[in-house]
């Protein structure tokens, strides 16, 4: 097992409050990392059908018997105790009780605001980023990442991908969905999860979406709501900011692991990505899922945006910090072309609060231009890095 980059946050956290909270999808390595970051504490899993009906039937008893701090696994499912754990801290009044995970992002962050609001420090786990992939051996050849993912278990018990990931669709991502929504056709939600896939890294059209599904508009919101609180897709917002242009309102489509995108659309071979239309957008979709990492990896919260104006112009990605911003182009190809900079020069020219601009593309050199450059993705966590540091630099 590695370390995981989010771990010393973790520890750090739990000295700082009663509770600690670990969010993130299924198999992200959440038990994991909370077990080994704290292996004197006892263990409760509310998926297990009798620990949870114990929990259920008796909130008091069941966190009497797991003495003076405990790790709680899949809270969701007995919201009602974290009322007990409330009073629990409150009678303790002490840091470093209880760390709590959970998979379903909406239902756990209005049950916490409820009941923990001030007494529990939020994380979020996604699957390994690029380092934590190096870590473990796991290839960097941009196409095999793009088919295999970033889940952990895949890659350390190097599982066979198209099985592993049919099994976490059916076994995961419908039984949660199932639970959370009442959904009464299947196959039409199957089909719909498929379209997501085809449509990362595009505007959200619901009504396109609910169409080629076979459902209406509205049961379209639900099921991708549904899919956002099972931390299967994400929404980036689209960049506001009062200049004259026109912008886009609606949010860009993405998967938080690259590899179950492309398990959906059928992809079957690492080769089949050299040529697939969708190579690009998928490559974009890692970027992202990237950026993302990095920002919860560090306990932050997410500040991506995206540029889109009436027009067509466009930025894949912004990073605000305060008051900058860096503004990061996506190309999947492995030449640099001089046009690459082309929408990030004329962006920032709209936008003074740009400080930082680079390319982050599919090949292997590192390339200076005038005021941006070109890096390669296993080099973007430097960009990142500037990004973070242009907070504390006046806008040249």
């Amino acid at each position: 097992m590695i370390e995981r980059e989010i771990a010393g946050r973790l520890t750090r956290l739990f000295q700082q409050y009663p509770f600690v909270t670990v969010t993130g999808p299924r198999q992200s390595g959440k038990t994991t990392l909370c077990r080994a970051a704290f292996p004197d504490l006892a263990y409760a899993n509310l998926e297990a059908p009798d620990q949870r009906a114990f929990a259920e039937s008796d909130p008091r008893g069941f966190l009497a018997q797991l003495g003076e701090g405990a790790i709680i696994d899949e809270i969701q499912h007995v919201p009602e105790l974290l009322s007990y754990l409330q009073v629990l801290a409150d009678e303790r009044r002490r840091n470093s009780l209880f760390v709590l995970t959970g998979s379903e992002q909406f239902q756990l962050s209005s049950a916490i605001s409820q009941s923990l609001a001030g007494r529990t420090a939020l994380l979020c786990l996604l699957p390994f980023s690029l380092a934590e992939r190096q870590r473990i051996g796991a290839s960097l050849a941009i196409d095999e990442m793009l088919f295999s993912g970033f889940y952990p278990r895949i890659l350390d018990q190097r599982l066979e991908r198209r099985q592993a990931l049919g099994d976490y669709i059916e076994t995961y991502v419908e039984r949660d969905v199932r639970r959370m929504g009442e959904i009464r056709n299947l196959s039409s939600f199957r089909r719909f999860v498929r379209l997501c896939a085809g449509r990362v890294g595009q505007l959200i059209n619901l009504s396109a979406l609910g169409s080629d599904a076979g459902v209406s508009h509205t049961t379209a919101r639900q099921w991708l709501t549904l899919l956002e609180a099972s931390y299967i897709v994400c929404q980036l917002p689209p960049y506001h900011a009062n200049i004259r242009k026109r912008l886009v309102k609606s949010p860009k489509l993405y998967f938080y692991d690259v590899g179950l995108a492309s398990y959906l659309i059928g992809i079957e071979h690492a080769d089949q990505l050299v040529t697939h239309p969708l190579r690009g957008a998928l490559f974009e979709n890692l970027v992202v899922a990237e950026t993302l990492k990095y920002r919860f990896n560090r306990g932050r919260r997410p500040n991506l945006s995206f540029f889109r104006d009436s027009r067509g112009l466009e930025c894949d990605l912004f990073y605000e910090t305060g008051q900058n911003i860096g503004a990061l182009e996506i190309k999947s190809g492995a030449t640099i072309a001089s046009d690459y900079f082309t929408s990030l020069h004329r962006v920032a020219a709209l936008i003074p609060d740009i400080t930082t601009k680079a390319v982050i593309y599919g090949g292997d050199t590192r390339q200076s231009r005038p005021n941006a450059e070109a890096v390669p993705l296993t080099d973007m966590r430097g960009v990142l890095d500037r990004f973070e540091l242009s907070q504390e630099m006046p806008p040249s």
